[in-house]
């Protein structure tokens, strides 16, 4: 290291006036090892100036270069890393921090402790020395680890300290006592070595003479270690006394031990015990509750859920490790357990016996309903038993067995109970609904008994919901007084027995109101029911539903109507709200059934009903599904929905065949067919059903079909039509049907009424035209002739010297044509019209005008072309366009 040392003082510093104090041979950290040197050198000229410089050795390995230096002032903070065990590792903080591994600690902690000295120095800001040894920071160091850092004596830091003012003085006093001191040093040096051995020899001298004393000190430390052997020897005695204290203390620590376990073990024996008898102890008044408390009264009920809760909690209690094997706490609990199957066995008996009792009390109240269209009230009954309703998730929580059994009867024996009274009921609705139309008002007068007409009204449904045949009694009643009417039954065309328009408003009116009634009536018995059930038996609705069947119904015109639930697929209770839809379901299984049967026996009545029913059905549907679109009511309305639903579609499709089947006679004329006067009906019904409601568009879509099919067969019977013209058969009917939808002025029907009023107006110009045809057919034939010779290129006025159509042969003509023959004619054209028209769309008078334009046209026509053709001939016709207003007029008034 000396050798570098002195090879970088050569070639690197000395160029540069610096002086090298100390290196250290570093690599960085973390790094490949590529060593270098650090340096701390201070400038041979003042102000003097010390830098730590890095020095690395050329690639080629032949010489060192200088490669960074830092000034000693930019340095912050020297941290050795460990103060205490010897680590190679240092770091120097300047404009940043720079890690470094020394080759040797030796090295490192050499380099560090110069540094310390050139900052003590130079330096007015103080470095920070953080995990260094406070033997490095002194302000000297040993002589030898000075030499190893400088080199030698006259290297070391401290022979660079300036001399301090009294040294100057001593020096100055020294060098004027010797005159040569300047001018011959070799001698001035000579001198003061002399002096120095002379110094040396009295120290020497000085130190032999004290010898004397030395042997005191030595004599009077022998003594001192005397009087130490005699301290050990007490301290040993005293030591071998306490000793035995010792022993003894130990005994009594010991012994205090054990009674602090003592005690400690008998705390927590007491705490155990305690707990045992707070958590495990039932009150004498709740045992005896549970054994003979009054199951009636709402003291006594009350008594009796408190009870059950504290037992709850006492066999509920979360027993501690161990706790299970002390033979008191499996009495006690085998003594709960009894309480428990002693207490649940008699609530559920008692339970079971109001159901029965509560059952025969509603039964009583049946009678004064049967003649009512009204479902009787559980709301008693519901009130009763809901003071149970905490017993019941007493029993819920302790014995689900007990707890389902009672679910199990509760539903068994309401299912009965609502099953007599919904029958009941609809009984009562359906009696209602037969004597709806004039027929039914008519035989209910007979004399009969109410069996009679429950036999009859039961004749019509079965299990399946459907009717059982068109030949049911109640038909064969409906029809026996009115042979010649249409049957109820038939849609809009059908030409059986009895038509829907003779069906008064108000017994329309008045079924709807009854259907109406139905519907209202049911939904609060099943809200009702369901807020019950789930309040009785714990049952929460607000939970999410998982693994419940459901399946979505698709209408025939492909869109959703509504979400079915099918009870009949087997399903796993997965959540308390699926159990309460299975409930629902098995207490109310009758509803559906009913319901469909209700609906085919309003379709029987009239098909119009269809209509009815499906608004009414609707908005309910719509309704329950706001409230839970999952619960059962919502789900049956919308089963049932979809059977009204397809009633209505077959109603239409029924309208769309037998106008396709419609017969008309050949020897009468057309007029209106049935069919679009029944259109006409039908929209206006459904206009005054369908207003505001919440399926407008499946009305819509009938109406489409329906126009449709009557434009269809309105042109199919005008082309099969020999008694009336094609035409008239189609200027009347769209006429009506225009006039139809003008007035009821529906929205989706736009185009179809701009299309009819076309058709209307198209068939109108083409009947007068043919029908009114050439009254002067000879005058006809003449001008037509004279049309062809200019259009052959003859000039108009040169038309009158042909041979054929001289003006002599022009008046020839025109005098066959006088205006009581012209009158004769349109009299005749008028009676054949009135032949043709229908009175009921009173179209006469219209075509008549029609017709009176065209001859006016014609009449013009054939002016213009004598005037062209024959100017200056005074050639006028004998009859005037004022004589045509005079004849068609008199002749619209005479008939």
């Amino acid at each position: 290291m000396t050798a570098i040392k002195h090879a970088l003082q050569r070639d690197i510093f000395t160029p540069n006036d610096e002086r090298l104090l100390s290196i250290v041979n570093v690599c960085k950290a973390g790094k490949k090892k590529r060593n270098c040197f650090l340096c701390a050198t201070v400038t041979t000229e003042r102000p003097v100036q010390v830098n730590v410089v890095k020095v690395k050795k050329s690639d080629k390995g032949d010489f060192y270069k200088r490669q960074t230096a830092w000034a000693l002032r930019d340095l912050a903070v020297v941290d050795a890393k460990d103060a205490i065990k010897e680590n190679p590792e240092f770091d120097l903080h300047f404009d940043k921090v720079y890690k470094w591994v020394a080759s040797s600690t030796v090295e490192k902690n050499t380099f560090i402790s110069c540094i310390w000295k050139l900052n003590q120095r130079y330096l007015r800001k103080k470095i920070d020395f953080v995990n260094v040894s406070s033997q490095l920071l002194e302000e000297s160091v040993p002589s030898g680890e000075n030499q190893s850092v400088t080199g030698g004596d006259e290297e070391a830091v401290d022979e660079y300290q300036e001399l301090n003012a009294r040294e100057e003085q001593d020096i100055e006093i020294m060098m004027e006592g010797c005159e040569y001191a300047i001018s011959n040093a070799e001698a001035f040096a000579e001198k003061l070595s002399r002096e120095l051995q002379v110094l040396d020899g009295a120290n020497i001298q000085s130190i032999m003479a004290s010898e004397k004393q030395v042997n005191i000190l030595m004599k009077l430390l022998d003594e001192a270690l005397k009087e130490v052997d005699q301290i050990e020897m007490k301290l040993s005695s005293y030591e071998e006394m306490l000793q035995s204290v010792k022993e003894q203390m130990d005994q009594i620590s010991e012994s205090n031990h054990l009674i602090h376990l003592s005690n400690t073990n008998n705390v927590k024996l007491l705490s155990e015990i305690e707990f045992l008898v707070n958590h495990m102890d039932l009150a004498k008044g709740h045992i005896k509750a549970l054994q003979e408390g009054d199951l009636t009264s709402s003291r006594g009920i009350e008594a009796c859920t408190n009870a059950a809760d504290a037992l709850l909690q006492c066999m509920n209690v979360a027993l501690r490790p161990g706790h299970d094997m002390l033979h008191a706490v499996q009495q006690q609990q085998q003594r709960f357990s009894d309480l428990r199957e002693q207490f649940a066995r008699r609530l559920t008996n008692h339970l079971n016996s109001v159901f029965v009792q509560q059952g025969h009390d509603q039964s009583s109240t049946l009678a004064q309903h049967s003649v009512e269209l009204m479902l009787p009230n559980h709301h008693p009954f519901h009130r009763d038993l809901l003071r149970y309703a905490k017993l019941m998730e007493w029993l819920k929580n302790t014995d689900y067995g007990k707890y389902d059994g009672l679910t199990k009867n509760y539903m068994d024996y309401l299912s009965r109970l609502y099953e007599r009274e919904i029958k009941d009921f609809f009984e009562v609705a359906k009696i209602k609904m037969t004597g709806t139309t004039k027929e039914g008002k008519k035989f209910a007068t007979l004399p009969r008994k109410e069996s009679a007409v429950k036999q009859e009204t039961e004749s019509l449904h079965g299990s399946s919901g459907k009717l059982t045949g068109s030949t049911s009694s109640l038909n064969k009643l409906s029809v026996q007084s009115s042979g010649n009417r249409r049957s109820q039954s038939s849609s809009l065309l059908d030409m059986g027995n009895m038509s829907a328009s003779d069906l008064d408003v108000a017994d329309r009116t008045k079924f709807d109101k009854i259907f109406e009634q139905v519907l209202s009536e049911l939904e609060p018995l099943c809200l009702a029911e369901q807020d019950f059930i789930s309040k009785f038996f714990k049952l929460q609705q607000h939970q999410s539903m998982h693994g419940t069947t459901m399946s979505e119904t698709e209408d025939t015109d492909g869109g959703t109507l509504s979400r079915s639930y099918n009870p009949s697929v087997a399903q796993p209770i997965s959540s308390e709200k699926d159990m309460i839809r299975q409930m629902m379901i098995k207490i109310f299984r009758c509803i559906e059934p009913e319901l469909n049967n209700l609906i085919a026996l309003g379709d029987k009545i009239d098909s119009f009903n269809s209509l009815y029913m499906l608004v009414k059905m609707s908005h309910h549907v719509w309704t329950a599904q706001n409230v839970d679109p999952a619960s059962f009511l919502s789900t049956t309305l919308g089963n049932v929905l979809v059977t009204v639903k397809r009633n209505f579609d077959k109603c239409i499709s029924n309208q769309i065949k037998q106008m396709e089947e419609v017969k008309i006679s050949k020897k009468s004329k057309v007029g209106i067919l049935p069919f679009v006067a029944e259109f006409e009906e039908f929209a206006a019904l459904a206009e005054s059903i369908f207003k505001n409601a919440e399926r407008r568009g499946d009305l819509d879509k009938a109406y489409l079909k329906l126009i449709t099919a009557v434009f269809f067969n309105v042109e199919k019977v005008a082309n099969e039509s020999q008694k009336t013209p094609r035409d008239v058969v189609m200027m009347e009917n769209f006429h009506h049907i225009f006039a139809t939808l003008s007035r009821l002025k529906i929205s989706c029907l736009e185009a179809e009424k701009k299309e009819a009023k076309q058709k209307y107006t198209d068939h109108l110009q083409s009947y007068v035209i043919y029908s009114l045809g050439q009254p002067l057919e000879k005058l006809n034939h003449f001008f037509e002739g004279v049309e062809a010779r200019v259009a052959q290129g003859v000039r108009e006025e040169e038309v009158s010297y042909q041979l054929a159509f001289n003006k002599q042969e022009l008046r020839k003509v025109i005098k066959e044509y006088p205006g009581k023959e012209v009158k004769k004619g349109l009299d005749n054209l008028y009676k054949k019209v009135d032949k043709h028209l229908c009175e009921e769309e009173n179209l006469l008078q219209v075509v008549w005008h029609s017709m009176q334009d065209e001859f006016i046209r014609q009449y013009k026509h054939f002016e213009g072309l004598i005037a062209r053709c024959y100017p200056g001939s005074g050639i006028t016709m004998e009859f005037t366009i004022q004589d045509i207003l005079d004849y068609c007029s008199s002749i619209a008034q005479s008939h």
